[in-house]
């Protein structure tokens, strides 16, 4: 039996809205794995016939007639015709089409950069099936998924060969928390939010790990279940959505993304901890992280212009990623030769510092639920993100966790805490010292925000210092 199926609510009304159409649809549907892109068709399909294909993984053995062969066994065993012997991609998508020709299908290709990997020709061959055969069917719905969306954003968004053929494109994001919260199911309103963030600072919103959760263990065994114990689900993961997607260039890639583990940096930082000089080269690789879904570049702006700098900051954004380079990596020979013995997850070298880190992510992720708090309409700001100044002579550096702008002259400057204690006096001190070094223009108002998830003392709002205060735990309750 299969996991219930939770969230998308807004990406399912997008690809629904398809269902009204009058004429056929090419879908793009593009994200990290485990992310819940076919899921998410599957859900969208049902009531109506479907056809669902993949890719054989890309290995050694791999080869285009492997390619071949199973998508032939594929087509044999949903359709119940005859299995062929193809030498070529046409032939296929020519069988395929006498099977979609008429009445409402949706059918999926699943990670198709695998599916295409043996053959330079894959997308002309599909393109040209395309425009004489599959969209002559007005109520065909043909969806394409991958995870590499590098190639899947040169191959196809950008290629002027499918220029106007591309009828929707879905980019699917981690789930908001909202939705993180069923995972927990019935036993939900009995665990601490506190709790639900610790699990969710290794796992973030994306499905496939939140389905892992046990809601009758703790979060520590639950992460150690997950993390560290020999055959876990997340223990040899990185393997699977990291070096497989990036293939031979994986080593280098992984030195990115281990400078960004411990913060955000400008590129001339990351350049420098490598010891390279800054090229186009580097630049490329960050890039494709971003595109990948695993690094943010958060862009400062200029504050009375509104305009965007060319200042930015790389961040690692994907928590699992984080997670396993801190902690999993080190000890994962011990894990699997099941000689690694965890006293506790707060054990771990520099656990508070990484959970900060990771809160962080969460609540960049769910921002809208800040600007919902402090009752800003989207159509009031004139930007918001993480924001830095650089030191100069004449002042020092500002590092602000969460700015936002507003038309109206508003600084909404956002100081975001994860501690295991309710949080004293001390964050206002910390906010104050910021403030003393964040320049901002005459006639703007600075307005400070205290965003936490485990309770604040009493002193801290009898104190009035905060314009406002958010509970992002509130999220999970």
């Amino acid at each position: 039996m299969s996991a219930p199926f939770i969230g998308r609510e807004e990406e399912l009304e997008g690809l629904k809205k398809l269902l009204k159409k009058d004429g056929s649809s090419l879908v793009v549907i593009e994200g990290r794995r485990r992310i819940g892109k076919s899921r998410l068709v599957k859900e969208f399909a049902k009531g109506h016939t479907f056809y669902e294909f993949s890719g054989l993984a890309p290995n050694e053995s791999t080869t285009l007639q492997s390619q071949l062969d199973d998508f032939a066994r594929q087509i044999s065993m949903q359709t119940g015709m005859p299995e062929i012997k193809a030498d070529d991609w046409s032939k296929l998508f020519l069988l395929l089409a006498e099977k979609i020709k008429q009445g409402r299908m949706i059918v999926l290709f699943d990670e198709i950069t695998w599916m295409g990997s043996k053959d330079p020709d894959f997308l002309e061959k599909f393109k040209r099936a395309w425009d004489m055969h599959f969209k002559n069917n007005p109520k065909l719905i043909f969806i394409l998924c991958g995870s590499m969306s590098i190639w899947i954003e040169k191959n196809i968004l950008s290629s002027t060969g499918f220029v106007g053929r591309i009828s929707y494109r879905l980019s699917l994001e981690e789930l908001p928390l909202s939705a993180c919260n069923q995972f927990w199911k019935k036993t939900g309103d009995k665990i601490s939010s506190y709790e639900k963030l610790k699990i969710l600072s290794v796992t973030g919103g994306v499905p496939r790990y939140l389905e892992e959760i046990k809601p009758t263990l703790s979060a520590e065994e639950n992460i150690k279940d997950m993390c560290f114990s020999r055959g876990g689900p997340l223990v040899n993961e990185f393997k699977e959505v990291f070096s497989d997607l990036f293939s031979k260039r994986s080593a280098t890639y992984k030195k990115n993304v281990q400078i960004l583990a411990s913060g955000s940096l400008e590129i001339k930082k990351i350049c420098g901890q490598l010891k390279i000089q800054q090229t186009g080269y580097i630049s490329e690789c960050l890039d494709d992280l971003i595109k990948s879904g695993f690094v943010t570049r958060d862009y400062t702006w200029h504050l009375k212009s509104g305009e965007i700098s060319r200042l930015s900051h790389y961040r690692l954004s994907d928590n699992y990623l984080r997670f396993y380079l801190k902690y999993i990596d080190k000890y994962r020979l011990k894990i699997e030769n099941n000689e690694f013995a965890l006293k506790s997850i707060t054990s771990l070298p520099g656990w508070e510092g990484v959970m900060g880190l990771q809160f962080e992510n969460l609540v960049l992720k769910n921002r809208a639920y800040i600007k919902n708090s402090l009752r800003v309409r989207p159509d009031e700001i004139v930007s918001d993100n993480p924001y830095f100044q650089r030191k100069t002579v004449q002042g020092p550096g500002c590092q602000i966790d969460y700015l936002i702008e507003t038309k109206f002259g508003t600084l909404y400057v956002c100081e975001i805490k994860f501690t295991k204690h309710e949080i004293g006096l001390e964050v206002i001190g910390e906010m104050r010292k910021k403030l003393l070094s964040f320049k901002y223009p005459k006639g703007f108002s600075c307005r400070p925000v205290l965003i936490h998830a485990n309770g604040i003392k009493d002193e801290v709002v009898e104190s009035d210092y905060f314009s406002d205060i958010i509970d992002f735990g509130e999220l999970l309750s």
